[in-house]
């Protein structure tokens, strides 16, 4: 953790990265955050050789202008609290904090609703995917895992073969974003776990560290890779356009989890209020905010939401008539 940060902050960036995790934060995206921010420096001080620490700020988050509004202002809430630390140390004399810009802290993305029927015809047409042949069992198993425990697609790619217990059905998620966790899946998930990990054995080492998903190098799937072809495969499906970004993500198909299971409870009539809790534990969240985000009406949701005031009205009114 010593030679974490190389850059002319790198004192300033290690205790303020030890000082938050004191006070019990993870903080595991933001040391990502200061880690680009740190090699960001390395190189603007020698283009900048008057540089001026709030300038640099400003000017590594103008660097990638391709970006979303809204991942500028995560990286900038970091940056924020950094200064606001040096600001508050001994040596805070002439630290001075940018006037920072007006960023939205919400992603207005709308998530795109994958039916089970759309969830079929993707392992349907995973079969498709012939060369190399292990391919074809890789994004069966990874479109499972991530709809049947709706884990993150980054979660899902970091899983080493130690952190998958089939005979327990359970996914150890280690910390990066939100909590460590133990995840438990139905036992039909975990046939389909044996069937990939019979043709993996072929395919990559088993040792415990290893990469559970592992790409054409034998030793892990690359994001980009694997972003790819689920793109292409929402593609054929019908699910996404030729071209743009409209259409499902590999996320997606966590909301299609949390939507489906919601969507189960309130058939069943249960208070998914009351349940949110679970589903919050489950998926991870760091509070129950995050999960009420998945309450956002669909089709099915509605038309179950429907169905109910209309027998809860049509029985009060039968009751009337007694």
């Amino acid at each position: 953790m010593n030679n974490m940060f190389k850059g002319p902050v790198a004192d300033e960036l290690l205790d303020f990265l030890r000082f938050k995790r004191s006070l019990g934060y993870g903080y595991m995206r933001a040391e990502f955050t200061l880690r680009e921010f740190d090699r960001f420096l390395i190189e603007y001080i020698a283009r900048n050789r008057r540089w001026q620490m709030d300038q640099a700020a400003l000017a590594w988050l103008a660097s990638k202008p391709g970006r979303k509004a809204v991942s500028v202002s995560v990286d900038a809430a970091v940056l924020r609290q950094f200064f606001r630390y040096l600001r508050r140390s001994s040596n805070s004399g002439t630290v001075s904090e940018p006037i920072w810009p007006h960023l939205p802290m919400k992603s207005d993305f709308v998530p795109y609703f994958l039916s089970e029927k759309d969830i079929l015809t993707l392992l349907k047409l995973c079969a498709d995917l012939k060369r190399p042949p292990f391919r074809s069992t890789l994004y069966r198993t990874l479109i499972l895992i991530l709809y049947c425990t709706g884990i993150r697609f980054g979660e899902a790619l970091r899983l080493r073969m130690r952190d998958v217990d089939i005979r327990s059905a359970v996914l150890f998620i280690d910390t990066f974003k939100g909590r460590t966790r133990w995840v438990p899946f139905h036992h039909t998930l975990s046939g389909e776990l044996a069937k990939y990990l019979a043709a993996r054995a072929q395919h990559a080492s088993s040792d415990a560290e290893a990469r559970f998903f592992v790409g054409v190098d034998r030793h892990r799937l690359p994001v980009k890779t694997a972003w790819g072809t689920l793109r292409r495969l929402y593609k054929v499906a019908g699910l996404k356009p030729r071209k743009g970004r409209a259409g499902p993500r590999p996320y997606d198909l966590r909301h299609a989890f949390a939507m489906h299971r919601l969507n189960s409870w309130y058939k069943q009539g249960v208070d998914l209020h009351a349940r949110l809790p679970w589903l919050s534990t489950y998926m991870g969240h760091v509070d129950i905010i995050g999960t009420e985000t998945y309450l956002n009406a669909t089709p099915e949701l509605l038309a179950l939401a429907g169905n109910r005031l209309r027998r809860r009205y049509k029985k009060a009114d039968e009751d009337k008539h007694i």
